[in-house]
């Protein structure tokens, strides 16, 4: 279909195909694996090798956060428990039982966790990896399904090493992960990634998360790196880069410029979409209180909580009523109204349906404030400083 109208024009520019039809088609799955694409996330592996504690890191908890697993110096975790990402409701994260016991059955306990359920499997030990985890590997790759080895606790380890003389820490990392690799050695040459989950930024955090971003489906890749940690700067900005390169999808899709309907967008306009959109970035980038309270302790700076004030994280703090309702609440009138006058542009233009290129710019500026946030916060926290390549 042929037209002159400067919004479609613009529309089919910036989705790079040659009619409009193509281009809601591709604006339909980019903002369908933006936000529904589900992910679930399972992480087993021995009694007591901080499966809770890792549970809680991906979802940017502490542990006496509220809605964060129970961890402790025993087992806490006796049957299969469901954890949502606090601002992604597509993304789940599975803290499993332990394994280990004299009876453990790798097949009858893949059977038990309902393996079906899973993306992939994060295998933690917070020692060497024994019979039982290769067991357990081993089933699950004649299921060809994707698993990880994830040495935990890396911290502790550090600790202990550092009250010896000439300690070098790269060279204790080494002996620890050949020593991994060494009793795994059943499984070829697996790739062993160390972590603490309490110190994301040092150690193998990002290179896991690297790893899975290769081997994942791009769906599954998309619904990932939003809910994985800001652990670096690196980290922080392919998120921006990602939902720089979603902007154009959602402009189309909620100006309502699309002649494919698309199932509950309006003909005018669908600003709702426009605030799922900027929660997404507020809750991936790490600017939720949650997030803010577990880095601040962190880095022992209280202050960081309060440069987050910029008036796109003041509009969705202010408007979420919980942090597990916050996608909800915010698609409401005054919220939308709120964000659009939070941008001069906008005003009366919004009032008859915002076009594409209206709609563009409050993303745009949206996104940005967001991010310059994060990257301020991040900075002051020194994350800014250190090489994760």
């Amino acid at each position: 279909m042929e037209t002159q109208d400067p919004d479609v024009v613009e529309a089919l520019k910036a989705s790079g195909e040659s009619t409009l039809e193509k281009a809601t088609a591709k604006a339909k799955k980019a903002l369908d694996q933006l936000i529904n694409v589900s992910l679930n996330i399972a992480v087993t592996g021995k009694t007591g090798s901080g499966k809770s504690t890792f549970v809680n890191a991906l979802r940017g908890l502490g542990e006496n956060a509220a809605g964060a697993a129970p961890t402790g110096v025993t087992e806490t975790t006796m049957e299969v428990t469901m954890y949502e990402h606090p601002g992604m409701q597509n993304v789940k994260i599975w803290d499993l039982p332990g394994i280990g016991s004299p009876k453990f059955k790798a097949k009858k306990y893949l059977e038990d966790v309902k393996f079906n359920t899973y993306d992939f499997f994060i295998i933690l030990n917070s020692e060497r990896f024994m019979q039982d985890d290769i067991m357990l590997a081993k089933e699950i790759k004649k299921q060809k399904k994707l698993f990880y080895f994830v040495r935990s606790k890396i911290d502790n380890d550090i600790r202990a090493e550092e009250r010896k003389k000439g300690f070098d820490e790269q060279k204790v990392l080494s002996i620890i992960k050949e020593d991994c690799q060494k009793n795994l050695k059943e499984m070829g040459d697996p790739k062993v990634f160390l972590i603490s989950s309490f110190d994301l930024e040092k150690y193998d955090f990002e290179t896991l998360q690297n790893t899975l971003a290769k081997e994942l489906q791009e769906h599954k890749r998309l619904a990932l790196l939003q809910a994985w940690p800001v652990c670096s700067t690196e980290c922080l900005e392919k998120k921006i880069k990602m939902f720089e390169g979603l902007i154009w999808a959602v402009s189309l899709l909620s100006a309502g410029i699309a002649v494919v309907p698309v199932p509950g967008v309006s003909a005018a306009c669908d600003v709702g979409m426009v605030v799922l959109f900027l929660t997404r970035c507020y809750y991936s980038f790490g600017l939720d209180e949650g997030s803010l309270t577990r880095l601040s302790e962190k880095v022992n700076k209280p202050h960081l909580k309060e440069m987050a004030k910029s008036k796109f994280v003041v509009a969705i703090r202010e408007k979420a009523l919980t942090r597990f309702q916050a996608s909800a609440a915010l698609a409401t009138i005054a919220t939308v109204k709120y964000f659009i006058s939070l941008v001069p542009v906008v005003g009366s233009v919004a009032a008859a349906g915002i076009s594409f290129a209206t709609t563009w710019y409050l993303l745009k500026e949206g996104l940005n404030d967001l991010a310059n946030t994060a990257r301020k916060i991040k900075k002051e926290a020194g994350l800014d400083t250190i090489s994760y390549l």
